[in-house]
């Protein structure tokens, strides 16, 4: 079992994905989830797989639900992909959310170039970041995400 997160930008949404069960990189499906944010609830569910949704008050409660789902439904034989690859989808808000706890504000403005107060106002929702924004913040973890890849210890 292995896991290795790359950040990308699809559809206009900022995009998490998740490898697992990485024997041959063939025939492999590919699961969006799609994660949404509503009143201190986070919602997940397959875009084009049926039967897999899960929530939670955070989304690391949600996707860990949305592996209990897969779990689910491979018990109940609905679920016959052995190799298959999880591309979670966020809004900038649910992303910026997610990850607060993890990186502040003042470290994103470093990463991106975005003024601090601006991301606050993406993260509570106020504003709504254009794609020029999108993309400064997609690349600046980017290079987070590369940067810490090239770690030893």
């Amino acid at each position: 079992f292995f896991i290795k997160y790359f950040i990308k930008n699809l559809d206009m949404s900022i995009s998490i994905y998740t490898f697992v069960n990485l024997k041959t990189s063939y025939n492999m499906k590919n699961i969006t989830i799609i994660i949404e944010h509503s009143n201190n609830f986070y919602w997940a569910y397959a875009e084009n797989v049926e039967g897999i949704s899960a929530g939670g008050e955070t989304v690391q409660e949600a996707k860990n639900g949305i592996f209990e789902a897969i779990a689910l439904q491979k018990e109940l034989g609905n679920f016959l992909y052995n190799n298959y690859q999880l591309t979670y989808k966020y809004d900038t808000e649910s992303l910026l959310q997610y990850f607060k706890g993890i990186i502040s504000n003042p470290a994103f403005e470093r990463l991106t170039g975005i003024n601090q107060k601006l991301i606050h106002q993406y993260a509570v929702g106020l504003k709504k970041p254009r794609t020029a924004q999108r993309q400064k913040i997609q690349e600046g973890l980017h290079k987070l995400g590369a940067e810490l890849l090239s770690i030893q210890l």
